[in-house]
C-alpha cells in the first residue's frame, strides 16, 4: 500500500482536530520566516548543527533541539522536504477584514477569493504571488479549502508570514459584504466573454474570485459575483493551474490603467 502525500496526511489531521492547536512548519524558508515573525508563537524548534548555522541570525527565542539528520525525531510525512529544520507553532490569526484592509498599503485594493481550493502546493503558491504584488488578503471558505499547514507554508516560501489568508464561513456573504464596501467582484470563468484585462480596468477595489481546477466556481459563489472574466489562451491549451491563474490575475491588475 502507497504511503498518503504529507499533505493528505495533514489535511486529514485537521479534520480530526478542529481546533488545530498546533501545527509544524519545516524547510529553511518557511521556518526563517516565521522565527522572524513577531506575531507567531513558536513553541519547539528542531534544528540539525547545519541548519541551524545557515539561520545565521534569525531571531529564536526557545531553546533549539539539536537533531541527527539522519534520525529526525520529529513525524513529518514522508515526502517533507524539512531541510533540518522544523518548528512547532500556533496558527496565525489574521482577525478580520477590517484590520487587513486598514494595513494594506497598495493604492489599489486587491482581494483574492477561492472557492473550494483545497490543495495546499496551489493555495501556498497563491499567497507568494499575492505577497509580491501586495494583495490586502486572500479569502477562502472555512470548509473544503487548504488550513494553514507545512506544505501550504512551505509552498508559499514564507509568504504565509506576510500575507493574511483569512477562512470565513460563507464565501458568497463574504463578496456581497465586498461589494457593499466599493469593491467589484469578478469571477475567473473559461466561458466568459470577456478578457481579464478588460475586467480589471474598471476603477475602485477589486475581489477576484478563483475556483478549484475541475469544478470551477459554485452557482452561488458565481452569481454573486458582479462580473464574469476569462485569461485568454494563445494556444490549444486552454486553461492554467489555478495558482497560475491568480499570478496572470494579479500581474493584469498592476499594469492595467483604470478606465
Amino acid at each position: 500500500m502507497s504511503k498518503k502525500p504529507t499533505w493528505v496526511v495533514e489535511k486529514e489531521r485537521a479534520r480530526r482536530d478542529a481546533s488545530r492547536a498546533t501545527i509544524w512548519l519545516y524547510g529553511f524558508h518557511a521556518v526563517e520566516a516565521a522565527l522572524r515573525n513577531p506575531a507567531r508563537e513558536k513553541l519547539r524548534l528542531v534544528a540539525t548543527r547545519n541548519a541551524l548555522d545557515r539561520l545565521g541570525d534569525a531571531p529564536h527565542d526557545i531553546e533549539v533541539e539539536l537533531a541527527d539528520a539522519r534520525r529526525f525525531p520529529v513525524a513529518l510525512g514522508p515526502d517533507a522536504v524539512h531541510q533540518g529544520l522544523a518548528l512547532e507553532t500556533k496558527p496565525l490569526d489574521w482577525g478580520g477584514l477590517d484590520g487587513c484592509l486598514a494595513a494594506a498599503s497598495a493604492d489599489r485594493q486587491v482581494i483574492l477569493c477561492l472557492d473550494r481550493v483545497s490543495d495546499p502546493h496551489n493555495v501556498g503558491a497563491i499567497l507568494r504571488s499575492a505577497a509580491v504584488f501586495g494583495a490586502a488578503a486572500v479569502i477562502a471558505p472555512s470548509r473544503h479549502s487548504a488550513p494553514e499547514t507545512g506544505v501550504l507554508a512551505k509552498a508559499a516560501s514564507g509568504a504565509v508570514e506576510s500575507q493574511p489568508y483569512l477562512r470565513v464561513t460563507n464565501l458568497a456573504r463574504t463578496l456581497d459584504e465586498l461589494k457593499k464596501r466599493g469593491f467589484t467582484t469578478i469571477g475567473l470563468d473559461g466561458e466568459a466573454a470577456m478578457d481579464i484585462r478588460a475586467a480589471v480596468a474598471r476603477p475602485g477595489p477589486l475581489a477576484m474570485v478563483l475556483g478549484a481546477e475541475g469544478p470551477g466556481l459554485r452557482p452561488g459563489v458565481q452569481s454573486a459575483c458582479d462580473i464574469l472574466a476569462k485569461i485568454d489562451a494563445a494556444g490549444s491549451l486552454a486553461s492554467l493551474n489555478v495558482s497560475n491563474a491568480a499570478a496572470v490575475a494579479l500581474y493584469a491588475v498592476s499594469t492595467a490603467t483604470e478606465i
